[in-house]
């Protein structure tokens, strides 16, 4: 009897909130699916994450290391703050959604090491991922500097991971390196080391029974430098490392250095199913708002013509440019990229009359820059105008008074906090200009699209352009193609410049000519630098260019139709009322998918499949209810519904 009468005691105590020992390290999900855990154990701090009753991450360290103080060891809990409620609206464009709603729950653990410094971990939890940085809040004017991150992401053995290697600074070509331009190694093992000690880059995957789980970081501002994870995980445990100390901009710092106080960029792991993961928006949701200064409608999306994708260096000249502006402007194209050595092959006059005749082709013209300064060698001019901010106002007036609508900066080289600090400065000096931003061998963007309306895409890829050098990369391309939907393009836009429809001079290509035409669909960036050459588009039939003239320059909404990382995806993307689905197959049998149209419209539906023969299409009018689509090997389809 007095057994029971405690136990409804404790009930009735509980149930009142007056115990919470056992929840008070603890912080779930708006809809309590997810919680993460946090817990002490001999002067250490560590986290587990769980997805209803099943554990995902097993207990992974958590702490830095700066000069003056170790914050990973002898850390003493000083207090718990209450769950509080996190809301955040914001449209964006540029993204896979256009109107954004994040919430989360909100729990800091207030913590200080023996000498009594002080260290916040703010965990925030989302229906979608789990969400956590370090704070300082002590103020210090001295500059401070952080050695060493002891983050990590402990796996169960049985994960399967999808990783892409950080390539080595100053290795590649003219040494380029790193540019996230390595192919993704694919449902390797849990502790499989990296090809070098540079590790491995964001977004990472990982899969673990019935959750798939994608770790990248966000909140990255000028006060840190950009991190991956290290070589080495054993028994699957991945640490946070930080960039080779060559990856800075010229005399600056690679590691963090700042005064008090100050918050680290947020580390962010989306989890639950792949349909979860795709259509996710956490690397936006944490990611700084919009600059007030720079307002997106000055910077619109939409799609480009390019030369140098296919007929390269030679056909930078003033004709073959007037060529592709026309192209443009026939295709109904909102730019033209123009490439490398436009200063001295076409040259700043003769850019000027190509300026005037776009703007009056309703076309606006994109410039290369080479970013280097002494990072790497590539010879490519315009070349050391924007290493200095006198250098860059000067040249940006300039392409101002030109009508020059956006610049596409080239060869980055790395990822330290100089380096970090001079992608920003480059992006709110060109917003000062008007001039939107794309830049190429560079780092992850890592949510900046929504701070800086401005950078309207990032190449950070292994993109077209190797196809186009090597049959080895066309041979990998269609698993490539069905790879990054799920990992490098989940939250920022990707400059993989796709889609050739017909023939790649020297190149056997293995992926059909709708998987090509699916690829604008799949791949989501602000400005679609398209491959096709004027000549290849007057081989398509008359619906294929026409659908191309009428292709949307943003996308309003995303549902993740079926896939699986590597072998296929399908993929529905919204404009207007419209629908545009797409699939790409890169198996060596038919794929079958039965797809209900009747959620995506009222009115009609198209489909583009492959036809008999190479390079060939077919189109059929289909009706709004359950239908069966048959993916060809390395083929692919478009559906268009309203």
């Amino acid at each position: 009897m007095f057994y029971k009468f405690t136990s409804l005691i404790f009930l009735l105590l509980f149930s009142n909130g007056i115990l919470k020992a056992q929840n008070s390290n603890a912080v779930s999900s708006p809809d309590n699916n997810l919680t993460v855990k946090f817990k002490m154990s001999n002067g250490k701090a560590y986290y587990s994450i769980f997805k209803k009753n099943e554990q995902v991450l097993e207990a992974s360290a958590l702490g830095l290391v700066r000069a003056d103080e170790n914050f990973s060891s002898q850390l003493t809990l000083l207090s718990v703050s209450n769950i509080t409620n996190v809301s955040d609206t914001y449209t964006l464009k540029n993204a896979k959604r256009l109107n954004n709603h994040y919430q989360a729950k909100k729990r800091i653990f207030h913590l200080k090491t023996a000498s009594g410094k002080k260290l916040d971990i703010i965990f925030q939890v989302s229906n979608d991922g789990i969400a956590f940085r370090y704070h300082f809040p002590d103020k210090d004017a001295a500059v401070k500097r952080i050695l060493s991150e002891q983050t990590s992401y402990n796996f169960f053995a049985e994960t399967k991971a999808w990783l892409q290697p950080m390539s080595v600074a100053k290795t590649g070509w003219e040494s380029t390196n790193p540019s996230y331009e390595e192919y993704y190694k694919k449902e390797i093992n849990v502790g499989e080391a990296a090809p070098s000690a540079a590790g491995w880059v964001y977004p990472a995957l990982f899969h673990y029974r019935d959750n798939w789980v994608l770790i990248s970081e966000a909140g990255l501002d000028g006060n840190y430098c950009a991190t991956r994870l290290k070589q080495n995980s054993p028994e699957g445990n991945y640490e946070i490392g930080f960039p080779d100390e060559r990856e800075a901009f010229t005399g600056g710092n690679v590691k963090p250095e700042s005064n008090l106080p100050w918050f680290t960029p947020w580390r962010i792991l989306t989890i639950g199913s792949l349909k979860t993961i795709t259509e996710s928006t956490l690397g936006t949701d944490l990611a700084y708002p919009q600059k007030p200064n720079i307002n997106p409608a000055d910077y619109p999306l939409g799609k480009a013509s390019w030369s140098w994708i296919i007929l390269k260096d030679n056909s930078i000249t003033y004709d073959v440019q007037k060529k592709f502006i026309d192209f443009a402007a026939d295709m109904k194209w909102e730019y033209c990229l123009i490439d490398v050595d436009w200063d001295t092959k076409i040259g700043f006059e003769k850019m000027q009359q190509l300026s005037d005749y776009a703007k009056s082709k309703n076309v606006g013209l994109i410039l290369w820059y080479n970013s280097a300064g002494d990072w790497n060698t590539v010879k490519y001019t315009p070349k050391n105008k924007l290493t200095t901010k006198a250098n860059r106002q000067k040249e940006f007036a300039m392409l101002q008074k030109m009508g020059i609508k956006g610049i596409k900066v080239d060869f980055f080289g790395g990822d330290g906090q100089s380096m970090i600090k001079y992608y920003l400065e480059i992006f709110e000096d060109a917003a000062k200009y008007g001039l939107s931003v794309n830049c190429h061998g560079a780092t992850l963007p890592r949510g900046w699209q929504r701070t800086y309306p401005n950078l309207v895409t990032m190449e950070s890829i292994k993109g077209m352009e190797f196809i186009t050098f090597d049959q080895n990369n066309a041979n990998e391309a269609p698993y490539h193609a069905t790879t990054i939907p799920f990992t490098r393009n989940v939250f920022d836009p990707m400059d993989f410049t796709p889609m050739t429809l017909t023939k790649i001079p020297n190149i056997n290509r293995k992926t059909s000519s709708v998987f090509e035409l699916a690829l604008p669909v799949i791949f989501q960036s602000g400005v679609q630098h398209l491959a096709e050459t004027p000549e290849g588009i007057a081989s398509v039939p008359d619906f294929i260019k026409t659908h191309l003239q009428n292709f949307p320059t943003s996308f309003t909404d995303i549902k993740f139709i079926d896939g699986y990382p590597g072998k296929y995806v399908i993929m529905a993307r919204k404009a207007g009322n419209k629908w545009y689905l797409a699939g790409i197959n890169s198996g060596q049998q038919n794929k079958i998918v039965t797809i209900d149209l009747s959620q995506f419209g009222k009115n009609k539906a198209t489909l583009i499949t492959d036809g008999d023969s190479e390079f060939s299409f077919k189109k059929t009018d289909l009706q709004l209810k359950s239908t069966e689509i048959t993916i060809k090997p390395f083929g692919g389809f478009v559906a268009v519904v309203e």
